[in-house]
């Protein structure tokens, strides 16, 4: 099997409930095709629908579900009355620099003594938080909070908090070990804990923790509402949120709607300067453009430089040094890209000279030449590519950083504890972790993993599956139709574009434009509409024919151009249906 082209995806057909959708369409007058997406989707409410399309900020949950919120505010409190120093300790991708920014920025304005310090990528999991006391010590804090970190670092904050500085926890990763003691721990995923989102992303948590923290003073008289504006800091949280791949359900789903608009008019000149850097227009930010333009550049920090310059750039005030910084930040992506090619290559050749590799269900790959900074984009390039548990370890001075990506039938963390007598130590997501291990404990590791992935999955685990959301023939594809499938927006994780499905002939044979995109010409009954397939020209040679009807997945899209607009599809996979005589 080639790397570059893994086998085709199953397609996954969606269920049908006409009497459902008959209610549906009668509640909300909705078109029956978006009736049946949220079919698709799960949805079996009326409460459920009413709930994920128009929930508003008010149906943000009460920070005080936390457990520890009141321990964690009061004691804020305290370092604020007697004037002592608070160290904000985050983690170094986007989660954690916006997460910092959001409390060291909140903190200062209500009058704390704030720092903050962000670790940088060679900073060893054992040497985690060691760095921060020492920073705490510098600076005279007597507190530190951390954010998207701590809830598996039990051993440092207990040496951390021996030196008389209190620690409080923010942090979203599930819970590995024994919980660490400290002041207060804010953490959705606490096996005791009742808050009702479990998926708060690091700066979701942190914003808890401020809004927690606001409630407090505004009931004690100590600021008036009017001073404090929550609303301004939801472009933060919508960046790391989507960054993180947060759940786009629920509370997360308010979360960046709002976080969204808060970015479209952010004051934040280093946001700006950094749109401007990415050609991002600020007036129609997407989801997809903080995914695949803002978030790189900024996780290149934490990959290849300094993450520190990510919180500056968040809360920087200077109209030339912001400028410099969204500069700085954009050649450091372009190194972050040359290092990523590199292992991108010697990836590709393990693969393609040992294809016995994927005749397991799981792929381990270790090197000493790799970076560890890039390995995360890589394993999850390759678990993508392959539909399988994928891990990259990057080897130095006998110590192995692993990168963990997996798919939906495989969760990690369970896996992890069974291999854990052989890690130094590991984190995270039951879908993404980290890992560090000795070097000669990978080959076991390897060989322990990989049996129990052969165990637990099947074959058809493996493959890769598109989700249909509704069939849907052209003559429904109206400007109305459209318009009420931006109700399903924001688009990300658990929450995907809708996929449609139909066939339609080819008009006229497709083209290959910008290298490697495929266009095609499709009509159905007397409507002719263009299909763009990214990344798909390879497969021109499938259907050069003229007279073919083919199976279409696509998702409808409005293409604007030169002040006229036209209904094109996003293709995401086709199959041959037949062939039509003419």
């Amino acid at each position: 099997m080639d790397y570059q082209q893994p086998s085709e995806p199953v397609w996954v057909y969606p269920k049908e409930d006409p009497k459902w959708l008959d209610e549906i369409v009668k509640e909300f007058r909705f078109h029956p095709i978006t009736a049946q997406i949220l079919i698709s989707r799960g949805f079996s409410t009326i409460d459920q629908i009413h709930h994920y399309l128009y929930s508003k900020l008010p149906d943000l949950h009460d920070p005080k579900l936390f457990l520890e919120m009141n321990k964690a505010v009061k004691r804020i409190y305290e370092a604020l009355q007697n004037s002592e120093g608070i160290l904000i300790y985050g983690d170094n991708d986007v989660d954690g620099m916006t997460g910092t920014a959001l409390l060291a920025d909140f903190l200062s304005r209500i009058g704390c003594k704030v720092y903050y310090y962000v670790p940088n990528q060679n900073v060893s999991r054992q040497d985690l938080f060691l760095d921060g006391l020492e920073v705490a010590k510098e600076s005279h804090c007597t507190l530190m909070i951390t954010v998207d970190c701590g809830i598996t670092a039990a051993k440092e904050i207990e040496k951390i908090i021996s030196q008389k500085i209190d620690v409080i926890i923010t942090d979203h990763h599930e819970p590995t070990d024994k919980i660490p003691l400290c002041i207060a721990t804010l953490n959705p995923k606490l096996v005791n804990q009742k808050y009702p989102n479990r998926e708060l992303t690091g700066v979701g948590v942190a914003f808890k923790l401020v809004h927690g923290l606001t409630n407090f003073l505004v009931s004690k008289d100590l600021i008036s509402k009017k001073k404090i504006d929550l609303k301004v800091y939801l472009d933060l949280v919508a960046l790391g949120t989507i960054a993180d791949m947060g759940a786009l359900l629920g509370e997360n789903r308010i979360l960046v709607r709002y976080g969204l608009l808060q970015l479209q008019k952010t004051r934040r000149i280093g946001l700006v300067k950094l749109f401007s850097v990415c050609g991002v227009e600020r007036s129609e930010i997407s989801t997809v453009d903080i995914a695949s333009k803002i978030a790189p550049r900024m996780n290149s920090l934490g990959r290849v430089a300094d993450p520190r310059k990510g919180v500056q750039l968040l809360l920087v005030r200077d109209e030339n040094q912001a400028e410099n910084l969204a500069k700085e930040l954009d050649l450091f992506n372009l190194e972050r890209q040359k290092v990523e090619q590199v292992v991108a290559i010697d990836v590709e050749k393990m693969l393609s000279t040992n294809p016995e590799i994927l005749a397991n269900r799981a792929i381990v790959l270790g090197s000493k030449k790799w970076h560890p900074g890039v390995i995360p984009i890589i394993s999850a390039r390759i678990a993508k590519l392959y539909n399988r548990p994928t891990i990259m370890i990057a080897v130095d001075h006998g110590v192995g950083k692993g990168s963990i990506r997996t798919i939906r039938e495989f969760p990690l963390l369970p896996v992890l504890k069974q291999c854990g007598d052989l890690l130094i130590n590991f984190g995270g997501h039951d879908f993404a972790a980290g890992m560090m291990i000795k070097e000669e404990n990978i080959e076991k590791f390897k060989k322990k993993f990989i049996h129990i992935a052969n165990a637990s999955l099947k074959d058809h685990d493996i493959l890769s599956k598109l989700y249909l959301d509704a069939p849907a023939n052209f003559q429904d594809l109206s400007y109305d139709l459209l318009s009420s499938l931006e109700l399903f927006e924001p688009h990300g994780n658990e929450n995907p574009q809708p996929i449609l499905y139909c066939e339609a002939r080819q008009a006229w044979p497709p083209k290959v434009i910008g290298g490697s995109h495929l266009k095609l010409y499709l009509e159905q009954g007397d409507r002719m509409l263009e299909g763009i397939g990214f990344g798909m020209g390879g497969r021109a040679a499938q259907i050069r024919k003229r007279n073919l009807t083919l199976r279409i997945a696509y998702t409808p899209q409005i293409n604007r151009f030169h002040n006229k607009s036209s209904i094109q599809l996003l293709i995401r996979d086709f199959q041959i249906a037949g062939e039509f005589v003419t």
